[in-house]
């Protein structure tokens, strides 16, 4: 008996995974960097929880609300262009007909095939046809503002809440590097699982993240510290 053969394709994942990625990614930068700043000027531990949660709670509506925006734009433009191909199929259907053999035919097929191909293509689901070989438009990369934006707000969310619990745990003497080692180690986490999951490279993803997770924290550290020794 032949074995059927499914192959993985990471495409299918790119919408929900940028997402995830994007938010968890600011979630563990933003907060580590907010907390290590105000811990660096000499705050105490509540005041530096105070500024973490309302950190977590600011960023997670900026991320749903910057995603949802975002995305419903895009929504909005694949939603205009297949109204307006689908205004062409019903008006010009043939000329329609000619345009999706001709890119066909830019893609190897013989005239004739190309014209055979389209003609029953479109006799099957016009639309769908055009929607994905003319306006590069399928089920796997349509936009989906509210998944987008509950993802990238849980994903804050949830980031957000790994420097604050450090936060929670660390010795007062040693917050500022406690919380900034333990954050770089899960950024390089999370970088590493995102390329995973996505079938890029581990060791770049971790690596490019902790970069700027890094410089990010440095930053807001000598900020912090120039700012405690001008005040005190």
């Amino acid at each position: 008996m032949h074995k059927q053969h499914f192959e993985r394709h990471y495409a299918e994942r790119i919408g929900w995974l940028r997402a995830a990625v994007l938010g968890a990614n600011d979630g563990i930068v933003s907060t580590a960097s907010l907390v290590v700043g105000v811990a660096a000027a000499n705050a105490a531990r509540g005041d530096v929880l105070i500024a973490g949660v309302a950190g977590l709670v600011a960023g997670a509506m900026s991320m749903a609300a910057g995603e949802y925006v975002s995305v419903s734009s895009q929504a909005d433009t694949e939603k205009a262009d297949l109204a307006r191909e689908r205004h062409e199929l019903e008006t010009d259907a043939a000329s329609e007909r000619k345009e999706l053999a001709g890119i066909y035919v830019k893609r190897g097929l013989e005239p004739a095939l190309a014209q055979q191909v389209a003609e029953q293509l479109m006799t099957h689901d016009a639309l769908a046809a055009h929607a994905r070989d003319e306006l590069g438009l399928s089920e796997t990369h349509t936009a989906r503002p509210i998944q987008a934006a509950l993802a990238s707000a849980a994903t804050f969310a949830v980031g957000a809440a790994l420097p604050l619990l450090m936060v929670l745990i660390s010795p007062p003497a040693v917050m500022v590097p406690f919380v900034a080692g333990s954050s770089l180690v899960f950024l390089a986490l999370m970088g590493g699982l995102a390329a995973r999951v996505g079938g890029a490279n581990v060791a770049i993803g971790a690596g490019r993240v902790t970069l700027w997770g890094a410089l990010a924290m440095a930053a807001t550290a000598a900020v912090g510290a120039l700012f405690g020794n001008v005040v005190a």
